[in-house]
């Protein structure tokens, strides 16, 4: 049962067909045969025909649980037969992804079965076969916003009932252009695990409040003791950062992963998102809206706590975006560490979140008048004027200290790997609540309040 008394759908359905468990057990045998790109070596074919073909059974039988699906899960076994036909080299799932089409589906409590050969980002970099069954995630609220002023298409927020391995990991999104295909379409859906998101956040941020003595407001302390209406809140926070990637006053290319552009303007995309979700989430409080106060909290909590501890220190710009978030707060103190502990004015904390998105809005809409170059340098000196660069960066020595009359390659090779060490506050707070972080890779909305 959920928090509220609604039921899940993890003992009916599909979850609870023999065959689901079954699926897993025979993708769980396939994977170590597969190499990083999916393919299987000569060696191992015969075997792993074999699995794909009871991998194809599996998923007809766990097909009548989802008739919505019907079209789709067809393609998938059709081309699981396919690769098996073709001696299981690259897999090629382009016919059954053209054929799932979940944010035309976007009913609370539809559930879908997914299954390609994919990587799963935050997981495992090899593109192997998965299996995640899932629910949507819909509340009313976040419908009728959608409909209105925050139209999203693309927008599938879900929940997890099952997964295979590449999913027992921090991976928290499911994009179709992870899937293996032999030519890239135009994609027409995105999902978001809001449960993981939500469960992560409550356990980190419940341990870090206690860690630091943050006296938490009541509604506040009510978001971190509730599942449901924790998940309810990321979705409506995921609604508004995902659809700000494509809109603003942008430079052409904000968030173009692939490209090799330093990774503080990663932080700064993230954190303009996130911020435009804060200053939204104030605009709807002011109208009545539920859970905009909670967004709020949302986005400084698991920003300033679970970000910033979370993951290696190589170009973590997840990681940058909620240091940066700690030290505007703090220096421009709203936020304070005194006789260690951590207080927050909450009623003065709007204006300056708010402060900071403007900064970083201002950036980008005089990004279009300026060279590449002075772009990044821009970015880079908006960061390093509230963050400390680390003393041996090339970066913070300034332009005469970078090679300017190089490869852009060369800017982004000059960068340190951590260019903005953690602050000794976030030093001690990742030693004190490490093993906690760490502990939520895997979680799910079921296992959230799990010791």
């Amino acid at each position: 049962m959920s928090a509220a008394g609604r039921p899940r759908r993890a003992d009916v359905g599909a979850a609870a067909d023999p065959a689901w468990p079954a699926l897993v057990a025979a993708i769980t045998a396939l994977q170590p045969l597969q190499e990083a790109d999916g393919s299987v070596p000569e060696a191992d074919r015969a075997a792993a025909a074999g699995l794909v073909r009871e991998i194809a059974g599996h998923v007809g039988v766990l097909s009548r649980h989802v008739p919505h699906d019907a079209a789709y899960l067809e393609a998938v076994v059709a081309d699981l037969h396919r690769w098996v036909d073709d001696g299981l080299g690259v897999p090629d799932f382009l016919d059954s992804i053209l054929a799932f089409a979940p944010a035309s589906q976007r009913v609370d409590g539809l559930v879908h079965l997914v299954v390609f050969p994919m990587y799963t980002q935050n997981g495992s970099r090899d593109r192997h076969l998965e299996a995640v069954l899932l629910e949507v995630v819909w509340p009313d609220l976040v419908a009728r916003l959608e409909a209105g002023d925050y139209s999203n298409k693309l927008f599938v927020p879900v929940r997890f009932l099952g997964f295979t391995a590449g999913y027992d990991t921090n991976a928290a999104v499911l994009f179709p252009e992870t899937v293996a295909m032999r030519s890239v379409p135009a994609f027409t859906w995105g999902a978001i695990f809001a449960d993981r998101e939500a469960a992560r956040f409550r356990r980190v941020v419940s341990v870090a409040a206690r860690t630091t003595g943050l006296a938490l407001p009541p509604d506040a302390a009510r978001l971190l003791a509730d599942q449901e209406l924790a998940e309810e809140t990321f979705v409506l926070w995921d609604l508004i950062h995902d659809r700000t990637h494509m809109r603003g006053d942008l430079p052409f290319d904000p968030f173009m992963i692939k490209q090799r552009m330093p990774y503080f303007l990663y932080a700064l995309e993230e954190l303009r998102c996130d911020l435009t979700a804060f200053r939204e989430s104030v605009r709807l409080e002011a109208q009545g809206v539920p859970h905009a106060r909670l967004v709020q909290y949302g986005v400084i909590f698991d920003r300033i706590f679970r970000f910033a501890v979370t993951g290696s220190r190589v170009r973590n710009y997840d990681g940058l975006a909620g240091q940066l978030l700690f030290a505007w707060l703090h220096q421009h103190h709203v936020l304070h560490w005194t006789d260690n502990r951590l207080s927050v004015d909450w009623d003065r904390v709007p204006d300056v979140v708010l402060a900071l998105g403007a900064e970083i809005e201002d950036l980008y809409w005089r990004s279009i008048d300026r060279p590449k170059v002075a772009h990044w340098l821009a970015a880079y000196q908006l960061v390093a004027a509230t963050l400390t660069p680390h003393p041996t960066s090339m970066w913070a020595k300034g332009p005469d200290a970078l090679p300017l009359d190089g490869p852009l390659g060369g800017l982004t090779d000059a960068l340190l790997p951590d260019e903005f060490p953690l602050s000794m506050f976030y030093e001690a707070l990742s030693r004190k609540i490490g093993d906690v972080v760490a502990s939520t890779s895997g979680i799910t909305g079921t296992t959230a309040d799990e010791a």
